[in-house]
Parts: C-alpha cells; sequence; structure tokens
C-alpha cells in the first residue's frame, strides 16, 4: 500500500499547525519545514479548507490554522478526504477491465484490508501524533518568526 503524496502533505500540514497553535501560518512557511512544494501545498489546503479542518485566508495577513483542537481531528477522517476515491485496485475501479473479476476472491480479502486500514487510523487523532512528540516539536515549531496577530476561534 502506498499513501499518495496529498495525503502525506495533508498530515505534514496538520502536524505544523499543530506545534504552531497561538500563530497563522504560512504555506511558504509549511513547504520550507515540510521539504514540500507550494503547488502541491495549495491543493491540499483548499481541500482541508473545504472539509472544515483548517480556516484558511489569503492575503498579506492571511494563513492557516487548525479549525478544531487536535484530540478533534481524526487522522482516518483525514485520509478519506484524500484516498477514498482512488481505487486501491483495479477490480474496485469503475472502469476494471481485469477478466477474473467474477471468479477471484482475492477482491474481498482486499477490501477487509481496506476496511481494517481505515478502522486504524479512525482510532489516531492528531494530538496523538504530536502532543509529547519533542523531535517533532524541534523540527516544525517557528519560534523565530514573530507571530502574526490571530485570534483562535475553535468549533
Amino acid at each position: 500500500m502506498r499513501i499518495t503524496t496529498r495525503t502525506n502533505l495533508a498530515i505534514r500540514t496538520l502536524m505544523f499547525c499543530a506545534v504552531n497553535p497561538d500563530r497563522m501560518v504560512r504555506k511558504v512557511d509549511i513547504a520550507e519545514a515540510c521539504n514540500a512544494s507550494e503547488n502541491h501545498l495549495a491543493q491540499v489546503i483548499r481541500t482541508l479548507a473545504h472539509k472544515g479542518v483548517i480556516d484558511a485566508s489569503r492575503g498579506r495577513t492571511g494563513g492557516l490554522q487548525l479549525a478544531h483542537e487536535p484530540e478533534k481531528i481524526n487522522i482516518g477522517t483525514v485520509f478519506r478526504a484524500f484516498e477514498q476515491d482512488l481505487p486501491f485496485a483495479e477490480c474496485m475501479s469503475r472502469n476494471n477491465t481485469c477478466p477474473l473479476v467474477s471468479a477471484c476472491w482475492l477482491r474481498p480479502a482486499i477490501q477487509k484490508a481496506v476496511e481494517a486500514f481505515y478502522t486504524s487510523l479512525d482510532a489516531v487523532f492528531l494530538s496523538d501524533l504530536v502532543v509529547g512528540n519533542d523531535n517533532l516539536s524541534h523540527i516544525l515549531t517557528m519560534s523565530d518568526r514573530p507571530m502574526a496577530g490571530c485570534s483562535r476561534s475553535r468549533a
């Protein structure tokens, strides 16, 4: 199994925001800290904002921050937002051309494994990834930049 770049960047973005909770963070800061393309990040940020996971604003004083506390952001939900529409195997695709589909017993086994994967991620919250993770905080904390004036409204 391989996770898409967008899902990977979504989790990195959320961790970056969680480690910098009282700041309005910028896409460029995330890209720099996470070794990511700003173009890819823009697409990820758009999806995260559309799903209500982050609050994002444009402009000179804009940026992004978590829309909810880290303990309320479910990692399984985030993965589904980016991965769910991608078929794990050809036989799970609408455009399936495999001649074995009517007789193959692998498809139900794969479906069961994918369900187990998501069930496992449903037990993980953003707080589980960042709280007490001093090494991550050391890498992602924006301590050398002035704080942007922002008030953090939580849903």
